[in-house]
């Protein structure tokens, strides 16, 4: 698969790590946001890294044990794609925007989210970061219809 018509790589994908079971919940369509402490400018694809820990008080919440279950909890590896479109707060005083979200949180819209069928090994950080090119031609063999 050639990328030789895309463009640099940090230009139109970026990646976020999401610990489980909340990447899974997103990686199944059920969890639309992702709760953050501060708005994030990037708007386009974002590699969906799950983090290398699991927080364990969230497996026995309702909406994540309906949405979990069956679902292997792969750490520290890239599992799918998403798009961010959006970033808000919900205004005070006002019902949350999902049964995800979380009051006082900035909500990152996500939308077009597409399961890797391998997970990808990765290194993931804090805020968006920038995939290597390597990585990004690994998860583009898997999407090759992928494009900014």
């Amino acid at each position: 698969m050639s990328t030789a018509n895309l463009p640099p790589v940090g230009d139109w994908i970026r990646g976020i790590t999401v610990r489980q079971p909340w990447a899974a919940c997103i990686l199944a369509g059920a969890k639309t946001i992702e709760n953050r402490p501060q708005p994030w400018p990037w708007r386009g694809w974002l590699l969906l890294h799950a983090g290398k820990s699991t927080e364990r008080a969230a497996l026995r919440l309702p909406p994540v044990a309906r949405t979990i279950r069956g679902r292997d909890l792969t750490t520290g590896a890239v599992i799918g794609v998403a798009r961010l479109t959006g970033c808000h707060q919900d205004p005070d005083g006002s019902p949350p925007c999902t049964e995800w979200a979380q009051p006082a949180a900035w909500h990152l819209e996500l939308s077009h989210v597409q399961a890797l069928a391998l997970p990808i090994p990765a290194r993931g950080q804090l805020g968006p970061w920038r995939p290597t090119e390597d990585l990004a031609a690994q998860v583009l063999q898997q999407l090759p219809d992928l494009r900014p």
